[in-house]
């Protein structure tokens, strides 16, 4: 294909790109740096539009093609942020930033936007209009979520909003999507037992809460093998248990734990949480003691919808020769909230055998790059064929 023939030499260019932002890593909004280099190459592709300060940091920009008689408005969107993470890769390139590193590979997600970018501003071998979406703090910041608050989906006229993420275990350049559920909700929760400190050898004088808050543990486990649908998918992690004391001969006044609840639909998630209010404040009943709760809404569900999922795969399947079906995935995304506004989809490329996402030693693969942005450039082109 000449698109994949093209990024083959743009490759050098796109992967210093890539390392620049991999040494450079900001966290959550706080992207100034990435945004400026964002806006700056859009600026010189030549970009029709160039828009600032979306989601606080985001950066959208606006090519149209060489006629927009047909009225299409599709948008791509890569994130820009890294985690609070210390890099142990190794690499000449590594960040140097203390305790901040590219660990989910978003320096090559926004490198590879770019890269569609400048091609089809080269181009424009298009009708219609293609919005670039390069968005903050994905990672746990519902930066895309603030993006689609500002207004973005209508004042750029987007129809159909596409996202893609790195992989690792895919073979390189390789692409797998499914459509409907993909991603699962994120909330979050607290859990405070009050109970009577006491002597630990005395424990009849008080209310034990960490014997109350372990059979809250055990009780919570209910939600997922007698509350939900067998078929349905949820999962809850208790991640944290702090008591009030750390003594090795003192009963605590209190425990807090935290956790987490993922879940593939609506209706789940609310039962989710019904049942978790009614289990912990009924269990710490049982035991003379009382629950403090509360729930943190986090990502919704990322659903693809059936038609764009299925252009995804097809344009994927040029690029790469096939696209395999990708499985559920229980953690989060908040393209989620852009697919609550518009159809779309969000496809997997491969990252090769790397280490996982979000481990110190991850490193994002620039072999992938010529596919991702053969598959960016793609949708546009096939999406929008030019008269």
């Amino acid at each position: 294909m000449p698109v994949k023939n093209r990024f083959a030499e743009l490759l050098p260019e796109i992967t210093e790109w890539r390392h620049d932002l991999h040494q450079n890593p900001e966290i959550l909004f706080e992207t100034h740096r990435t945004a400026q280099i964002v806006a700056d190459k859009l600026k010189a592709f030549g970009c029709d539009e160039i828009a600032t300060g979306l989601g606080r940091t985001g950066v959208v920009g606006v090519i149209r093609g060489k006629s927009t008689a047909s009225g299409k408005v599709i948008g791509l969107r890569a994130d820009m942020d890294a985690l609070p993470i210390h890099e142990t890769t190794g690499v000449d390139y590594a960040s140097k930033i203390p305790g901040a590193m590219h660990a989910c590979g978003h320096d090559g997600h926004t490198a590879m936007l770019l890269g569609a970018a400048k091609y089809l501003a080269e181009t424009r071998n298009f009708d219609g209009t293609v919005v670039v979406i390069f968005q903050p703090a994905e990672e746990g910041g519902a930066g895309g979520k603030e993006m689609c608050d500002d207004g973005m989906m209508d004042r750029f006229g987007i129809q159909e909003v596409y996202g893609m993420h790195n992989w690792p275990g895919i073979p390189t350049g390789q692409f797998a999507i499914r459509p409907g559920g993909f991603f699962a909700s994120t909330d979050q929760f607290e859990i405070t037992v009050r109970g009577q400190g006491c002597h630990a050898a005395q424990p009849d004088k008080g209310v034990d809460p960490i014997v109350t808050t372990s059979a809250v543990i055990s009780a919570l486990q209910s939600i997922a093998s007698r509350n939900v649908d067998p078929v349905e998918q949820v999962v809850v992690s208790v991640c944290s248990i702090e008591s009030s004391s750390k003594a090795y001969n003192v009963i605590p006044n209190s425990v807090t734990l935290r956790g987490t609840i993922r879940s593939m639909s609506k209706e789940t998630r609310a039962l989710a949480e019904t049942r978790l209010k009614a289990i912990a404040t009924a269990t710490c009943e049982a035991f003379g003691a009382k629950a403090e709760i509360r729930w943190i809404d986090g990502y919704p569900t990322m659903v693809n919808s059936e038609a764009q999922t299925e252009f995804a795969a097809e344009v994927a399947t040029e690029v790469a020769g096939a696209c395999d079906h990708a499985g559920i995935f229980m953690g989060g995304e908040d393209f989620a909230y852009m697919l609550e506004e518009r159809p779309g989809a969000y496809i997997l490329v491969g990252n090769g055998p790397s280490s996982s996402l979000h481990a110190a030693d991850y490193n994002f693969n620039d072999e992938a790059i010529p596919a991702g942005c053969s598959w960016w450039a793609g949708l546009a082109e096939r999406r929008m064929p030019a008269a």
